[in-house]
């Protein structure tokens, strides 16, 4: 029979999409049919092979085989959702152009524009407040004293100065800002920055948003103001 077959030979279970020489441990469909065949042509004329059992062979044989095309169709139907899902995404994602963003974390970069926004979050009154801004090397290049300490939203604008108002080399950059509660404990708050989406690229890893130089994810975004909505405040 063709499990005798393939014990002779040595090989492992049956797996449908290898071929013959890509790992000779392993059936592939071809072989397996292959054996079949063989086994057919070299049978005993006095002792010839069960019809049944021949018959359950072929049909395992058949089984496997619809199995494998219906997981090659799946696979192909999976591919193609994804590739639409990616290009609505794509499209979408485009057309946020020239909206301003509010992106979290601390870091951004210089390359040439006039100024940046940054900001903090206050989660309550704060009897000082600090904003130390410093190059890629760690200096110190710029502090705001007396920054508001409301609870809430605050931006300042900054245009890449340093203390002596000397316009600072492109790169860069990353800010800190130290609060003080009444009690003068340190607060934590969270830090953010602002700028228009210049542009889009779309890479292998998805679309990403190109704001002030950089490029962040979709899910970088905190907020999105779209500028046509903010002429009557």
């Amino acid at each position: 029979m063709v499990d005798n077959l393939l014990s002779a030979t040595g090989a492992n279970l049956y797996n449908p999409n290898m071929t013959y020489g890509e790992d000779k441990n392993v059936m592939g469909k071809d072989d397996f049919l292959k054996l079949m065949i063989e086994q057919l042509k070299n049978q005993d004329p006095m002792d010839p092979l069960d019809g049944s059992e021949y018959a359950a062979q072929l049909a395992q044989f058949t089984s496997l085989e619809q199995l494998t095309n219906l997981n090659d169709s799946m696979s192909a139907s999976i591919e193609a959702n994804y590739l639409l899902t990616q290009s609505i995404n794509n499209t979408m994602t485009a057309t946020l152009i020239g909206n301003e963003a509010k992106v979290g974390g601390n870091d951004f970069v210089y390359t040439g524009q006039d100024n940046v926004q940054i900001g903090y979050d206050l989660p309550a009154t704060a009897s000082s407040i600090e904003v130390n801004i410093y190059n890629e090397a760690g200096a110190l290049v710029k502090t705001y004293e007396n920054s508001p300490t409301e609870p809430g939203e605050h931006k300042l604008s900054w245009d890449f100065t340093d203390s002596n108002g000397t316009k600072l080399p492109v790169g860069n950059y990353r800010f800190e800002v130290n609060a003080k509660s009444n009690t003068g404990e340190d607060m934590t708050l969270t830090t953010y920055k602002f700028g228009t989406i210049d542009g889009i690229k779309f890479t292998e890893q998805g679309a990403l948003m190109m704001i002030g130089g950089a490029s962040y994810m979709p899910s970088d975004i905190l907020e999105l103001i779209n500028p046509n909505l903010q002429g009557g405040k």
